[in-house]
């Protein structure tokens, strides 16, 4: 399956903010956008004169932004947009709350893993359970009411002790809920758009694809 193999600070660099790519580097020192000015990737120390951003470039750089934040490629952010588009309600915020309701997004979210691509690697190695049920389909969209809980197998990993130890009680979006004790967490409602913590212009993408 295609997926990125680049370095991801490059990304995080590009957008000119933090993506949260690679768990806890991003909190740390050696984070690259971390207390420096944050430059474009590429060589340094020229003067490049870069073009005025146009509109098209600025709906460019919100989509390019959304889709690198939950790690979707381009052909998968399409089909994304379209299922969207054809939901009832306001196009931008039903494709930011399917791209929220992800199981890998779900799980990261939750705190059973530290980023997005090792909550990715932990679906599909079936380490969770939805509603009692093996999962491995990283992009399953999660209802309601779903209790996601880490297999008994899996109960040693020391990532996921770990990331569950980072977890401050408050810190968890109001959509989700998290028992350190049973290893479980609940999606308990569809996120409204206040709660899905993406710092983009949802509506520049739909323009972005209604030309």
């Amino acid at each position: 399956m295609a997926r990125y193999r680049d370095p991801v600070c490059k990304l995080c660099r590009r957008e000119g903010l933090k993506l949260y790519l690679k768990g806890d580097r991003c909190q740390s020192p050696k984070c690259p956008l971390e207390g420096r000015k944050i430059q474009p990737p590429g060589e340094h120390g020229l003067d490049r004169r870069r073009p005025k951003k146009t509109e098209y470039g600025l709906q460019l750089r919100e989509k390019q932004k959304i889709r690198r934040f939950y790690g979707i490629l381009e052909k998968q952010f399409r089909l994304y947009y379209k299922k969207a588009s054809q939901m009832k309600g306001v196009t931008g915020e039903n494709l930011l709350v399917m791209l929220e309701s992800r199981m890998d997004n779900v799980v990261y979210r939750i705190g059973f893993a530290p980023s997005r691509a090792a909550a990715r690697q932990m679906v599909r190695h079936r380490h969770f359970l939805v509603n009692g049920k093996t999962v491995d389909i990283p992009s399953a969209q999660a209802k309601p009411g779903d209790v996601i809980r880490v297999r008994d197998r899996s109960r040693k990993i020391e990532l996921i002790h770990e990331s569950m130890k980072k977890v401050r009680e408050g810190s968890l979006p109001e959509f989700l809920d998290l028992d350190k004790a049973k290893m479980e967490g609940i999606y308990k409602s569809i996120p409204t758009r206040d709660q899905v913590q993406v710092d983009a212009n949802e509506q520049l993408v739909v323009e972005l694809y209604s030309k």
